[in-house]
């Protein structure tokens, strides 16, 4: 089924234990056949992602309309495939999260991390080049520690940026600049880094090596990421994530278009990239509030 539907490794990781969730449930409620599945079990597993009365951890909004939409295709899945004549789950709908607005850290902020990370050294080039290459590309932590070598194209300045390919949801490709600053800090990184951990490894072709030698971990970058912020004295939460929000809210406050901003970011959909459009006209009011002489008053 995830198959068929193109999804990231991710996504099929988190609808596996999903899916284990809901087979327990059914198990506990003495359903043993997909045909014996009803609404009323359907249902009542979606009340128990909230409260945790299935013995399992209780679900914010988000996590259990994901569960939820996984249930969902699994018993389209099973109709379709003749598994079962109904589809108990066809009318269930997943709850629906409020609208969150995406967390940005100022340009000041985002320049006091980059200077922060690290040292002249192999891993310390490379930490620089991570963080400065998520930043200039918006790229998910997922595509930016997914690279190889190869995806990078850094051309001489009089030719334009460089330009990067990553595979976002669903393996699906988008190239996209590499600035000036970030393209400097992974010339310096595979001059004089990468080859003296890729020294230790067994010739992984990843851009991004950890110590010894093979490909860096979502994990490893997020730590990366908090101790430049932590060096920096930033007291805000900040996740590579909040670096991919900031490269899209610093752009739109910059000017960019907002469906230039959607491919940069490789949305399916401009509506899920117009969120940050709200977070600038945020930024927007708080100016001209400041700065209007009829503003207030």
């Amino acid at each position: 089924m995830g198959v068929e539907r193109g999804l990231a490794a991710n996504t099929l990781a988190a609808y596996r234990r999903d899916l284990a969730r809901y087979s327990n449930y059914l198990a506990a409620e003495g359903v043993s056949r997909p045909g014996d599945v009803t609404r009323h079990h359907v249902t009542g597993f979606a009340q128990a992602l909230s409260d945790g009365s299935d013995g399992g951890t209780p679900l914010g909004v988000r996590s259990a309309a994901r569960t939820v939409v996984a249930v969902r295709g699994l018993h389209k899945f099973w109709a379709l495939e003749g598994t079962t004549t109904a589809d108990p789950a066809s009318d269930v709908h997943p709850p629906m999260p409020g609208k969150r607005l995406p967390k940005a850290i100022t340009v000041d902020e985002v320049t006091r991390i980059l200077e922060a990370a690290g040292t002249d050294t192999a891993t310390g080039l490379r930490d620089r080049a991570l963080l400065e290459f998520l930043y200039s590309t918006g790229a998910r932590i997922s595509e930016a520690v997914g690279l190889d070598v190869d995806d990078i194209s850094l051309q001489p300045a009089e030719h334009g940026p460089a330009i990067v390919r990553l595979f976002g949801k669903g393996s699906k490709e988008r190239l996209v600049p590499l600035g000036s600053y970030g393209a400097r800090a992974l010339d310096a990184y595979l001059v004089r880094g990468r080859p003296l951990l890729a020294a230790k490894g067994k010739g992984t072709p990843a851009l991004f090596l950890n110590a010894r030698g093979g490909r860096i971990s979502r994990q490893s970058a997020w730590t990366i990421l908090k101790a430049a912020a932590d060096k920096a004295n930033i007291t805000k939460d900040v996740s590579p994530h909040t670096l991919r929000h900031s490269f899209a809210t610093h752009l739109l406050e910059g000017g960019a278009d907002v469906r230039v901003v959607q491919e940069l970011l490789g949305h399916a959909s401009v509506t899920t990239t117009q969120v940050y459009t709200l977070v600038t006209a945020d930024t927007l009011r708080e100016i001209y509030a400041a700065a209007h002489p009829r503003a207030l008053g």
